[in-house]
């Protein structure tokens, strides 16, 4: 099984869902889940993960997220972005002093109500099938966080910005809220998605060239380990007589280590086996004086 984390460039056009089912046929394996939804319109990072790495899914999807963005003011849609049917326009009578001002107040942590046109579910069922089939309802605001909210260029009705939020944030909804507040109305009219914690899109390849790495048999050169996520981690390393007990998924005790971990206020460390085999992430239990596992990622077959 081929395990680890690949920085997707993912390209307009396609779903997410998509890119994960090109890679499975790219790669020859059924296994794989990306980290954080984009629309078919936005491009940019979308790291993938691979075998035991699929684990980190949900991990990397709460990272923080840094997107660029072009806010068009004067037109409202029906999905918050410009692929959508246009509800109105208005003229834009405000200044960039006005709009420099009005995003400020985004900034920090905010209420922000998700758009019809969106995966979550109500009832069982997707936002976005009761919008196309012209129901709206109710939806509950969720907290986000808007950490930093920068404008890169203005040239108005459009306004370039660059967001860096939490999880969870649509920046669509971000666009539709300020031009609301502007009094003019706005959708997004493009969005690149240029970091995920720390996968950045310098980084990041398209499936096509993915597609030309793997047929060269580089694979192994552009899989990011999955212990590389946890690097701020300290890390212990089994002697010999410790690798089974650490293979079976067992509680280790100390003495079985050749390099103790250094204490962390988290409680959680990187543990290897006497043969650099990242196993997993261990909490010590303090009662037992016992490293407990908490995720594995040791894959016998790989390391045969």
């Amino acid at each position: 099984m081929i395990n680890g984390i690949i920085n997707v460039y993912k390209e307009k056009g396609f779903t997410s869902h998509d890119v994960v089912a090109k890679l499975r046929g790219i790669v020859g394996q059924k296994k794989i889940g990306h980290t954080g939804t984009l629309d078919p319109d936005a491009v940019g990072v979308l790291p993938v993960c691979l075998g035991k790495a699929t684990k980190l899914c949900g991990m990397i999807t709460d990272e923080t997220k840094t997107y660029e963005t072009c806010l068009l003011l004067g037109k409202d849609t029906d999905t918050q972005d410009i692929s959508g049917r246009i509800i109105e326009e208005k003229e834009v009578f405000c200044t960039e002093e006005d709009v420099r001002n009005t995003v400020k107040l985004f900034e920090g942590e905010q209420k922000q109500i998700p758009p019809m046109y969106s995966a979550l579910k109500k009832d069982g069922k997707r936002l976005y099938e009761l919008a196309r089939a012209g129901i709206t309802v109710e939806r509950e605001a969720r907290t986000v966080n808007f950490y930093e909210i920068r404008i890169r260029k203005m040239e108005l009705p459009r306004v370039w910005l660059r967001v860096t939020c939490s999880k969870g944030t649509y920046i669509r909804t971000l666009c539709h809220d300020i031009g609301e507040k502007l009094g003019c109305g706005g959708c997004m009219e493009e969005l690149v998605r240029t970091r995920t914690g720390k996968f950045s899109a310098e980084n990041a390849l398209k499936l096509s060239e993915i597609e030309a790495i793997v047929k060269d048999g580089r694979l192994s050169s552009i899989l990011i380990p999955a212990d590389e996520m946890f690097a701020e981690f300290s890390a212990g390393r089994a002697k010999p007589q410790g690798d089974a007990i650490l293979h079976n998924g067992n509680p280790i005790d100390p003495e079985y280590l050749q390099e103790i971990p250094e204490k962390t206020r988290e409680n959680l460390y990187r543990i290897y086996d006497s043969k650099n085999h990242f196993i997993g992430v261990y909490i010590f239990d303090k009662k037992a004086q016992k490293y407990r596992l908490q995720t594995m990622f040791y894959d016998p077959s790989e390391n045969a």
